[in-house]
């Protein structure tokens, strides 16, 4: 998979690009990821990118030039195109299932925005899709960008040493995860269920998809709301 971020602070990337799942993931050749400043792309002597905003306000807004001219240069080098998306707090949820949908393309494009945001002809004519990691507000898209990365790479075949990792953990069914153990057998006291010494397997899966449903019904009742709920009384 290919994927480029185009950002006016590509340094913010270093850490989390080299360390972990993303930087395995990169040197077996999973993904390749390229980070592009569309500064390179301003016209003047002083790269402006931004201006101020028509009808007056506060702070500065992401001019049009500088973002179309980067997202054509990286689009003509690009052999299958993919959506741009643009990291916004207005965006739809960033869930499991659009990571997957994310990661199951050969090409994406991350836009991160700066300031209070991009010119609305930007997101008009050259966005696919918008994406919010979650209802607060950041400095800026680079953080949220980050977390998009992490979450489609890992998903990506190879990413991981075991690919069924990515099938058992939360959100992947729509529940949250069942409680994990390891070694000791008991700690200070506290012991680990007797069902998870057992080695009957399908007495295990049982209990984990019993446990997965109680996590959720207590820590994130809302994802039990509709079909989800219906089946598990099943």
């Amino acid at each position: 998979m290919r994927i480029d971020v185009l950002t006016l602070f590509p340094e913010m990337f270093a850490g989390p690009l080299e360390y972990s799942i993303i930087k395995r993931a990169r040197e077996a050749g999973v993904v390749a990821i390229n980070l592009v400043n569309f500064r390179d792309w301003a016209r003047d002597k002083h790269h402006t990118v931004d201006d101020s905003p028509f009808g007056g306000g506060p702070g500065m807004v992401l001019k049009p030039e500088p973002v179309f001219e980067t997202v054509e240069a990286v689009r003509a080098t690009q052999e299958v195109k993919g959506p741009l998306v643009y990291l916004s707090p207005k965006g739809e949820r960033l869930t499991q299932a659009l990571a997957r949908e994310l990661a199951a393309l050969p090409c994406l494009t991350v836009l991160c925005g700066r300031y209070e945001g991009l010119d609305q002809r930007v997101v008009d004519h050259l966005v696919d899709r918008e994406v919010s990691v979650g209802d607060y507000v950041l400095s800026g898209g680079e953080p949220a960008a980050i977390v998009l990365l992490d979450a489609v790479v890992r998903l990506l075949p190879g990413a991981l040493g075991d690919d069924q990792s990515t099938e058992e953990e939360s959100f992947s069914d729509g529940l949250l995860e069942y409680p994990q153990y390891t070694r000791p057998a008991e700690f200070r006291g506290w012991k680990v269920p007797e069902v998870l010494l057992s080695g009957n397997h399908e007495v295990i899966r049982r209990w984990r998809s019993e446990m997965s449903v109680e996590e959720t019904r207590k820590k994130r009742p809302d994802l039990l709301i509709g079909p989800k709920a219906e089946a598990t009384h099943e």
